[in-house]
């Protein structure tokens, strides 16, 4: 009897599931998907109902020769890839190439023993309405890509790009940066009454003239109010007490995970799936023992496996108590704010298995593991537990014509609250002092206040995947793979951890909304989620989905193409300057790095020169060696570096310095900054590659305290402040008394 073969996506799969399935089994990996649409051509018979050209990927013809091999050998094979859309499109791909037509689809939500043996024992067969809803969104990202990213190219400069996604994200964040700017702000005031008390002192608010709700407009009216407020008597008109119920929050799915890890761990959407990802796939665990973690981290739906809720509500009860327990009628019902399908093949992210206590096998985990998980934990947890209780109170103080609140909050009962930690703000009660009705009170301090309402606030990763998820645009999947295009195509920048679209992001937006503004919004967007999602469910054909797309589309496209040149004189701006080469007119025009001067006669005079705003913001005290001009800085794709400012008459260009010696012994060289090809800075030896010297943290010229080393690391925290310094050599860190007496 031969051995039987799985085919998984990942090695680290491999290892978890062979200490599972034991000698019977092969296990293979196909390392994600083995075939795609070609790199360098649209790859689609549009004629003939648009079939893709698929080709092999580079680089995997080894993987499906072993892949092909071992399944001859084998007496069955398994197609595992992950349970999703993606993972289904894989498995079909692979099944393509196989020589041994004995296969069977298996899935299975998490990666244990008893998940994978119950997978193995109830093999299926490939569903091609996944397949279809995953390759319909391929050739749909694939058309609008490939056809409006050249159009982008002629008419800015070449290597932008469009998607029919990942435009709407960033025309939803140049759209709030355009509300902040015309945003013009109103003042109001507010008025406080500080009031005396034997317990504590309290503070009451105005809130309503004559049973009117007050508004305050200017400091006039507000000094006219207090002075009569002086003059009057305070009453306790009304004291009323509830009692008021917080719901544990639901389990996580994935953009509820991405939102929480932003907003908590401060981890981009991006690294969170990609921890989430290892502690899906498996875990070292001492003793032999290797398990997936959590359950499938791709997912919309929070409902959670019959069995398990069970299992849960007797961990609970053993471990806090039957008060500490949640019920039916206790746990928050899930929100469904768009009218898109939630795909509910899978659970909400959980735990594999309560006994792995985050503080248990903390030390089988990396640092980043160990948050991560812990928050799935304690989340899922929380979301199986009993609601946090308080007593609240709500004080009302006529004064005249006047009425003040005041409330209080006490919590009575913690709930859900005893394991997952909430805001500060919520957790700390705000206790009133005792207090009668009809009692007078003491004022000892008027609060009259100016304020100015403030504009819509710039989405962060948390509130763009919110805001993305609300309005049906993207799915579980694509949501971290939207912000990071956005970020590395320089579209947009994070400050203080909000999205600021670049001047070429809001160019690009300009272009789309005016060119293609029907396929480049939101209706249109989850709309098409819309129709994927029934493509799926098998209600709808893909092929009419991209017919019904197409031929508008391309008739559009057609008249856009038309008025191309139209479009990119507008870009451009003619001057006054002229060229000192030709004496034609300079104009500013758009290039990779930004706007800068050029000759109306190119190509026949290719002079060109910074703006002058650039070139004083860029510029340096150095000179060229060449030609003794002044030297600025200039970005390219590898990061900033020198060049002259008279280029392209003068091609001097030189890395960028930052005037601190190798700390290497026996190097010459000096420290430059370099740029990652994921765009991060770092700073490394300019003798490279014959010197490795290479750290993230800037190095300074800054003498040690510790060990009068004279080289030390700048620490940055997330607003790119220098906090902290640390020793090259001794590793002793001092903080940035200059950041600390600011």
């Amino acid at each position: 009897m031969g051995k039987k073969l799985l085919i998984v996506e990942s090695p680290t799969k491999v290892r978890t599931i062979k200490k599972f399935l034991g000698k019977d089994f092969d296990i293979l990996a196909s390392m994600g998907h083995i075939i795609d649409l070609p790199e360098n051509e649209l790859g689609i018979d549009i004629d003939n109902n648009f079939k893709p050209k698929y080709k092999v990927i580079k680089g995997k013809n080894k993987i499906i020769k072993e892949i092909q091999s071992a399944s001859e050998k084998a007496e069955v094979v398994f197609l595992g890839p992950d349970p999703d859309r993606e993972g289904e499109a894989i498995a079909w791909h692979i099944s393509n190439k196989l020589k041994n037509k004995n296969y069977y689809r298996v899935t299975f939500n998490e990666i244990t023993k008893k998940a994978i043996e119950s997978a193995i024992a109830n093999p299926g067969q490939i569903n091609m309405n996944l397949v279809n809803a995953q390759q319909a969104r391929r050739l749909l990202d694939r058309i609008v890509g490939y056809k409006i990213s050249p159009f982008l190219w002629k008419t800015v400069y070449k290597g932008l790009s469009a998607g029919r996604v990942q435009s709407v994200a960033l025309r939803m964040i140049c759209e709030r940066e355009e509300e902040i700017r015309k945003f013009v702000p109103e003042e109001y005031w507010t008025i406080e009454v500080e009031f005396y008390n034997k317990e504590n002192n309290f503070i009451a608010k105005l809130v309503k003239h004559k049973n009117k709700k007050i508004q305050i407009k200017d400091k006039f009216y507000a000094n006219n109010i207090v002075n009569e407020l002086k003059t009057s008597d305070f009453i306790v008109s009304k004291i009323t007490k509830t009692k008021r119920k917080k719901l544990p929050p639901l389990p996580f799915k994935t953009s509820t995970l991405q939102q929480e890890a932003s907003r908590k761990l401060s981890f981009s959407p991006k690294k969170t799936m990609l921890i989430a990802q290892q502690l899906y796939e498996g875990i070292e665990l001492g003793n032999g023992q290797t398990a997936g973690l959590i359950t499938y981290m791709r997912t919309d739906s929070t409902r959670i496996n019959d069995d398990f809720k069970v299992a849960t509500k007797n961990f609970i009860h053993s471990k806090f108590g039957s008060d500490y327990v949640g019920t039916k009628n206790s746990v928050k019902k899930s929100s469904k704010k768009n009218n898109t399908k939630i795909q509910d093949a899978h659970e909400a992210i959980r735990p594999t298995s309560l006994e792995n206590d985050p503080e248990k096998i903390k030390k089988n985990l990396t640092k980043d593991q160990y948050k991560v998980y812990s928050l799935i934990w304690k989340r899922f947890l929380a979301s199986q537990m009993s609601p946090a209780q308080y007593e609240n109170t709500s004080i009302e103080i006529s004064a005249g014509d006047y009425l003040l609140t005041t409330n209080g909050s006490r919590l009575i009962f913690d709930g859900f609250m005893k394991i997952y930690e909430i805001d500060l703000e919520e957790k700390e009660d705000n206790v009133l002092p005792h207090i009668d009705k009809n009692e007078k009170l003491k004022p000892v301090n008027f609060l009259p206040e100016q304020h100015f309402t403030k504009p819509p606030p710039r989405y962060n990763e948390a509130s763009l995947i919110k805001e993305m998820e609300e309005k049906g645009i993207g799915r579980p999947s694509t949501y971290a793979q939207i912000v990071s295009t956005i970020l590395e195509r320089k579209y947009v920048e994070l400050k203080e951890r909000k999205f600021i679209p670049t001047e070429v992001g809001e160019i690009v937006n300009k272009i789309l909304i005016e060119n293609f503004s029907n396929i480049i919004n939101i209706d249109f967007t989850s709309r098409m989620e819309a129709d994927l999602d029934k493509i799926e469910s098998g209600e709808i054909n893909w092929i009419d989905v991209l017919k019904e797309f197409y031929t508008p589309f391309s008739e559009q496209l057609e008249k856009v193409n038309e008025k191309r040149k139209e479009i990119k004189s507008n870009l451009q701006k003619k001057t006054e300057q002229k060229c000192p080469q030709c004496g034609g007119n300079l104009i500013i025009k758009w290039g990779k790095y930004g706007r800068f001067l050029a000759c109306e006669n190119f190509p026949s005079c290719k002079y060109t020169e910074p703006l002058p705003e650039e070139f004083e913001k860029n510029k340096t005290d150095l000179k060229c060696p060449k030609c003794n001009s002044p030297l600025v800085i200039k970005t390219s794709k590898y990061g900033r570096f020198l060049a002259c400012s008279t280029y392209p008459q003068c091609k001097f260009t030189s890395p960028l310095k930052i005037g601190v010696p190798c700390p290497e012994e026996g190097c010459d060289g000096e420290i430059i900054e370099r740029q990652s090809k994921r765009g991060k800075v770092f700073y490394s030896c300019s003798n490279y590659p014959e010197c490795k010297f290479s750290v993230w943290n800037k190095p300074v010229l800054r003498t040690c305290p510790n060990c009068g080393y004279s080289i030390m690391l700048e620490i940055k925290n997330k607003k790119d402040e220098i906090v902290a310094y640390q020793c090259y050599k001794c590793k002793f860190k001092e903080k940035n008394e200059d950041k600390e007496n600011s």
